[in-house]
């Protein structure tokens, strides 16, 4: 019989997925990126191949569209579009046939099927072969993604754990996160995600040609990470009532999320806050093959009416109220993604902000970005995504006003608080970096008498005008829970008469977003100043003050207004600061010797600090150490110690991160700890 029959096809699975940097991200699909070969085998039954007369013709398709090419046993030519080889060899004595076949660098992502048409002098034979996931390659310099430099996509592309940053610009608080990219299901969902969009589901040729463009695809991913427009991964709640969901602050992965929104076919998860939304995305983006980072916002303002200018109110008695649609958030978390920019113009390459928690809309929908990071420098407002919007995040002036029944006592102005520190993780480093110069120019130096201590803040004056005495506070040391609070305020009395002030100082519980609660301790005095002399009032609060009315946050917006009995003039000093949670912690016994497929024992302590006793549930995760989760029930007094033991055993060697949390009873604090190893080759 002349005929030839195709007995079976052996993807490569292994080997394609080492070659294209894709090992871990599926254990049943060939996952492979564009802009680089992966090569078939094909088994025939019957007579061997024979490449003067038998012709291979492989069609992949997407969707409804689809791309024909013929292998042959020249090398392609042009990498624009797709091509297959026919890997050389005694091919016409054998009934196994090696194919390489070429994606174009600049092709959809998509999951794929791949079909081959066997064709004869006078018969042809039709099979579909298996499908396939075709991602972005930042290892390919013809791929609009391309990241030149290998430590770099470790660490923005396979690295599977990373630290979401929070509190305040002065006291960074490291908050761990597992990205879990590599975890089963997780490629599925990420690809389905592009299925469920409105954009397909509108018009499914123009989505799937539009994959191409990593542009369009972080658009797309962006909207979908929030549910305001469409079926998207999860619902935000800033409102404290979290009682038909999960408290944002208990997620601790990206995984659980991704696979929660999929088996309740593809209903919003329950909730999340700008952290949540902006981890969960790099996850998407990170599974893609688009290099992601998240970035924390310091002092981040949300400028409702786009005149790059925050209004914030206080009474006479120095606590803050809710008078203003602006608001500055102690924190906004974000990702970047690097990308090409063709549709800008030269200079606009590299990272790109997106942000996908809900606050504007953007050409209609729920999201941010992609936003050039160098044309937000630029101040180049004109250019499209959302500039403007990023750019007063990080740039808006601070109008702080003392108003008393309707009427204003006093004005200020401050052009340094807001964008105050912008970090991601460190390349390779479990550390913070400092970016923020990536976004802004340094602000030209301030005159001697404005010079704002790293420390302390500066009075509110009005920039230009001159007060008669200055105000500033100072905290002695950075807040620990459970301990007394110690902090002071100083008085300068800049004229040449004395001065009889009255001091009123309170501090309000604050979440990271919106304006603090009401006011849980305060003091009031009366002092005396002489001509240029200097005083400094010592105030303590102590843990009992404090402890029960904070929230999960932990932060405090401190609030001093000092006012001239004699000229009723009055100088406000503001301070938010963070008191972190104790940690729990992760040892290991001779962790520089970890070992894949070899069990070890991690040990984990934690002293309960408050003056209360405290219950809960601990959670031990670690991807590529643990198989699945190790929880366990927790109850401590005051002063208790909890010591637990856990096994684990390394699937793989790398840098792995064991993380806990202990998810209190009835309260919103989640202490935390982690440990990072580097597992070896057994």
């Amino acid at each position: 019989m002349d005929e030839l029959n195709l007995k079976y096809v052996n993807l490569e699975l292994l080997t394609n997925q080492l070659n294209h940097e894709t090992q871990g991200l599926s254990s049943k699909t060939l996952v492979v990126r564009r802009g680089r070969p992966f090569k078939i085998t094909m088994h025939f039954s019957g007579r061997p191949f024979n490449p003067d007369r038998d012709v291979l013709v492989f069609k992949v398709l997407l969707g409804d569209l689809y791309v024909q090419f013929s292998a042959t046993l020249s090398k392609p030519q042009s990498p624009s579009g797709w091509s297959a080889e026919i890997q050389p060899g005694n091919i016409a004595h054998s009934q196994a046939v090696t194919v390489r076949i070429f994606p174009p660098p600049r092709f959809p992502v998509g999951l794929y099927h791949l079909h081959l048409h066997v064709l004869g002098q006078s018969w042809q034979h039709s099979y579909m072969v298996g499908e396939f996931a075709l991602l972005c390659n930042p290892w390919c310099p013809a791929d609009s993604v391309y990241l030149p430099n290998e430590d770099l996509r470790e660490e923005y592309v396979k690295n599977d754990f990373g630290f979401l940053y929070m509190g305040t610009a002065k006291n960074v608080e490291s908050r761990p996160w597992e990205f879990g990219q590599f975890e089963e299901g997780i490629l599925e969902i990420c690809l389905f995600l592009l299925q469920v969009s409105p954009q397909h589901r509108r018009n499914r040729k123009s989505d799937y040609l539009r994959r191409a463009d990593p542009v369009y695809l972080s658009r797309v991913v962006c909207a979908m990470i929030n549910c305001e427009d469409d079926r998207g991964i999860l619902k935000g709640n800033w409102s404290g009532d979290y009682r038909d969901g999960v408290h944002p602050s208990q997620w601790t992965g990206s995984a659980d999320i991704l696979k929660k929104w999929a088996k309740s076919q593809f209903n919003p998860v329950h909730y999340g806050q700008c952290w949540v939304f902006a981890a969960v995305m790099c996850t998407v983006m990170r599974v893609l093959g688009i290099p992601s980072r998240v970035v924390t916002n310091f002092n981040s303002a949300h400028d409702t009416n786009a005149n790059l200018v925050i209004e914030e109110f206080y009474d006479e008695m120095g606590k803050k109220l809710h008078k203003s649609q602006d608001s500055i958030w102690n924190f906004h978390v974000w990702v970047e993604c690097w990308m090409a920019r063709s549709d800008l113009g030269s200079g606009f390459d590299g990272w790109q902000v997106l942000d996908p928690t809900p606050q504007e809309r953007s050409e209609g929908i729920y999201c941010c970005g992609p936003s050039p990071v160098r044309g937000i420098k630029e101040r180049r407002l004109d250019l499209i995504y959302d500039i403007p919007f990023v750019y007063a995040e990080v740039n808006a002036d601070v109008h702080t006003v003392i108003v008393k029944n309707g009427r204003v006592l006093s004005q200020s102005v401050d052009k340094e608080r807001v964008g105050a520190i912008i970090c991601t993780k460190s390349l390779g480093s479990n550390l913070p970096q400092d970016v923020t110069d990536t976004y802004k120019y340094p602000r030209a130096p301030m005159r001697t008498n404005e010079t704002m201590s790293t420390r302390t803040r500066r009075s509110n004056s009005r920039l230009g005008v001159n007060n008669s005495f200055a105000v500033s506070l100072s905290l002695h040391k950075a807040p620990v829970a459970g301990e007394t609070i110690f902090f002071s305020v100083t008085v300068t009395n800049k004229d040449n008469v004395p001065k009889t002030l009255k001091e009123h100082v309170n501090a309000q519980a604050k979440e990271f977003n919106s304006s603090p609660l009401d006011t849980f301790w305060e003091a009031h005095n009366i002092l005396q100043i002489a001509p240029y002399g200097v005083k400094i009032i010592t105030h303590q609060i102590p843990h009992s003050s404090y402890e029960q009315m904070l929230l999960g946050d932990s932060l405090v917006n401190l609030a001093v207004v000092m006012q001239d009995l004699g000229s009723h003039e009055r100088v406000l000093a503001t301070e938010e600061f963070n008191i972190p949670n104790p940690q729990i912690s992760i040892q290991v016994a001779d962790d520089d010797s970890i070992l894949t497929k070899k069990e070890h024992d991690a040990r984990l302590v934690f002293r309960n600090p408050y003056h209360v006793a405290v219950s809960g549930v601990m959670t031990v995760m670690g991807a590529g150490l643990l198989e699945g989760k190790v929880q366990s029930n927790v109850y401590l007094q005051p002063g208790d110690v909890m010591e637990e033991t856990i096994t684990f055993t390394p699937k793989k060697a790398g840098t792995k991160m064991l993380q806990a949390s202990l998810v209190f009873t009835n309260s919103p604090v989640v202490i935390r700890g982690f440990l990072t190893v580097c597992v070896k080759p057994a």
